[in-house]
């Protein structure tokens, strides 16, 4: 089958950094799915394990990236219940197998779900990563009831595809008051139209939070830069608040500063479900299977911004060195 990979973690530019390659076809295992994805969107995680995976040592053979898809399902294994051949889905996949940057990819159907039909595949494809990371860290991280109508989150991070879906989400299915960072006049006006009751500025966070008149935020997201904004974190947060994130650093955080306000620090990562095989792993499924819905209801609206047509490492490098901007509003969507 047709594919994208890459053997060694090089800069984008590099003309190996990503490589067209023909691998056998996937052979389903008997709670898999066997899709043709039909669309895939890039993630800033396809950019950080490309140049991450392969820097002291190559892979032996193509690594494939791509943890959002779009597809209809060609077999299923022998143990999979509630799908069908024909069908489309929708997913984010599993870190620690083959990505969705091919022609067929199987999938655990667990983690899986049936595809909104109000939208088009390319639109589709641009939430499964970003609405799981979204609505676990809301939901089931932070634990925000769907009932509060007297408490703030700060989303830091708002215009990008898991901030995105975290101000719909906040905003359509919580009491919340919703604020979120931008700094351009273009991620303002965009983080307003996904939800955001307030923006505010990231490079003085303090003021620009305290300009609104809040002291506190209940809730804060951190979606852009941890060690940057740790302090603004820590004097932000309300006593009892909660803060989630899903950015990892290197540098050391003080995280004795939340003791005083009895605040707590949590760790949002899509992946860790599917990684440890845990208990609760159909609850991926669940969740898209909810956010199905609330497209096809025009609760959700998708986020692509920007399509690109292809299944090629030339189609692919371009969306990674758009991703690597840092820039980008919304999500890049690849059509195959």
């Amino acid at each position: 089958m047709k594919s994208v990979g890459f053997l060694k973690s090089l800069p984008i530019e590099h003309d190996e950094s990503l490589l067209d390659v023909d691998l056998p076809d996937p052979q389903p295992l008997k709670t898999d799915l066997l899709v043709e994805v039909e669309a895939v969107s890039v993630n800033p995680a396809d950019a950080k394990r490309r140049v991450r995976t392969a820097a002291e040592k190559p892979h032996e053979t193509p690594f494939i990236l791509g943890y959002d898809a779009v597809g209809i399902v060609q077999a299923v294994g022998e143990a999979v219940q509630g799908f069908a051949p024909g069908e489309r889905v929708w997913y984010a996949g599993d870190a620690n197998r083959p990505g969705s940057y091919a022609a067929l990819q199987c999938v655990d159907y667990r983690i899986a779900a049936r595809a909104p039909t109000s939208v088009s595949p390319e639109a589709a494809a641009s939430l499964p990563l970003t609405s799981l990371t979204a609505w676990e860290m809301l939901f089931d991280r932070l634990q925000v009831p769907s009932n509060e109508e007297t408490a703030s989150l700060l989303v830091i991070g708002g215009a990008g595809g898991v901030g995105s879906i975290t101000l719909q989400l906040a905003r359509k299915l919580t009491g919340l008051e919703v604020l979120a960072t931008a700094s351009r006049e273009q991620t303002a006006d965009w983080c307003r139209r996904m939800g955001a009751h307030d923006v505010v500025d990231h490079r003085d966070l303090v003021a620009s939070v305290r300009a609104t008149g809040r002291d506190y935020v209940d809730y804060i997201v951190q979606y852009a830069d941890t060690a940057q904004h740790w302090d603004a974190m820590c004097e932000l947060i309300a006593p009892q608040g909660r803060i989630g994130t899903i950015v990892e650093t290197p540098e050391k955080l003080d995280i004795c500063a939340l003791q005083g306000k009895s605040a707590a620090l949590m760790w949002e990562l899509m992946f860790t479900r599917s990684m440890f095989a845990t208990s609760d792993m159909d609850r991926q499924g669940q969740i898209l299977s909810r956010m199905a819905r609330l497209v096809d209801d025009g609760v959700v609206t998708t986020t692509q911004t920007k399509v690109l047509d292809g299944l090629s490492a030339a189609t692919l490098k371009a969306a990674h060195r758009l991703i690597e901007t840092g820039a980008t509003i919304g999500k890049i969507v690849i059509r195959y």
